[in-house]
C-alpha cells in the first residue's frame, strides 16, 4: 500500500473546482462574520447554516487531494460521482453543526456571568483538545487521511446509486475523528473568530498534507495543554467564553 501523502499539486481539473468553492465559502463566511459579533443568539437552523459555510471553507482544501485520487479511480459519470463524494463528505461536517450548537449553548451557559467558570470551561476544552491530539485514535484517523489508498480500494466495492455519497461520508467520518477536537476550540475562541478559522484551517491542511503532519499534530496537542494552563492567568486566550461571562446571564 502506498504511503504517499495526498498533494494539492496533483489535483484534477474537476477537483480544482473544490478550491474555488472553498474560496466562495470563505467570502460568505467573512461577510457573515461582519454582520454579527458571533453566533450567540442564533437559532439552530441559522447556526447550522453558518457552520456549514465555515466547514466548507475550512475543510474543502484538505479533502481536495483525496477527492482527486477518488476521481481518478472512477471511469464513468466522473463529475457527477465526484459531486456525490464531496457531498457525502460535507454532509458529515454539516451534521456536526447540531451537536456543536448544543455544546456551545451548554458551555456558554456555564460560563455566563461568572469569569471563574469561563476560565474553568476554557481550560477543560483546551485540555481535552490537547489530550486527544496525542491519542492513538487521533493518529489512526490522521494516518487514514494522509494515506487513503486502502480506503479508496474499499470504496471500489461499494454499489448502488448512493455509493459515492457513502464513500464521501465514510472518509468524512475519519476526517471528523481526526479534527473534531480542533473544531471544539471554536467554543473557546469564538465561533465567528476569523483569525481562529484561518489558523485552524491551516493546522488541518498541514496535518493532512505536509510530510511532517503527524509531528505537527502532536505539537498542537502539547500547545493546547500549555494553553489549558496559561488561560488561568490569561483569560483573554478564551474570548468566546469570557465574552459570554462579561455579558452575564
Amino acid at each position: 500500500m502506498s504511503t504517499a501523502v495526498p498533494s494539492l499539486r496533483r489535483l484534477t481539473p474537476h477537483t480544482a473546482v473544490l478550491l474555488l468553492l472553498a474560496a466562495v465559502a470563505w467570502l460568505l463566511t467573512i461577510a457573515g462574520a461582519r454582520q454579527m459579533a458571533g453566533m450567540a443568539g442564533l437559532g439552530l437552523p441559522s447556526y447550522v447554516g453558518m457552520w456549514a459555510l465555515m466547514m466548507a471553507a475550512m475543510m474543502l482544501p484538505s479533502v481536495a487531494p483525496v477527492a482527486s485520487m477518488y476521481h481518478r479511480s472512477i471511469r464513468t459519470h466522473r463529475a457527477l460521482r465526484l459531486a456525490g463524494f464531496t457531498g457525502g463528505y460535507l454532509l458529515v461536517w454539516v451534521a456536526t453543526g447540531v451537536p456543536a450548537f448544543y455544546l456551545t449553548e451548554l458551555l456558554t451557559r456555564l460560563a455566563g456571568g461568572d469569569p471563574a467558570w469561563a476560565t474553568a470551561v476554557a481550560a477543560g476544552v483546551f485540555a481535552a483538545c490537547g489530550v486527544y491530539q496525542l491519542t492513538p485514535l487521533k493518529s489512526r484517523c490522521l494516518r487514514h487521511c494522509r494515506s487513503p489508498l486502502s480506503l479508496l480500494l474499499r470504496y471500489g466495492s461499494y454499489h448502488g446509486p448512493l455509493r459515492d455519497v457513502r464513500a464521501g461520508a465514510h472518509h468524512g467520518a475519519y476526517c471528523l475523528g481526526c479534527c473534531w477536537s480542533l473544531m471544539a476550540l471554536f467554543v473557546v475562541l469564538g465561533a465567528m473568530n476569523l483569525a481562529a478559522m484561518v489558523v485552524l484551517a491551516a493546522v488541518v491542511l498541514v496535518e493532512k498534507l505536509w510530510v511532517h503532519g503527524e509531528a505537527v499534530a502532536r505539537a498542537i496537542g502539547v500547545a493546547a495543554l500549555v494553553l489549558a494552563v496559561a488561560v488561568i492567568w490569561f483569560p483573554a486566550l478564551a474570548p468566546g467564553l469570557h465574552g459570554a461571562a462579561m455579558m452575564g446571564p
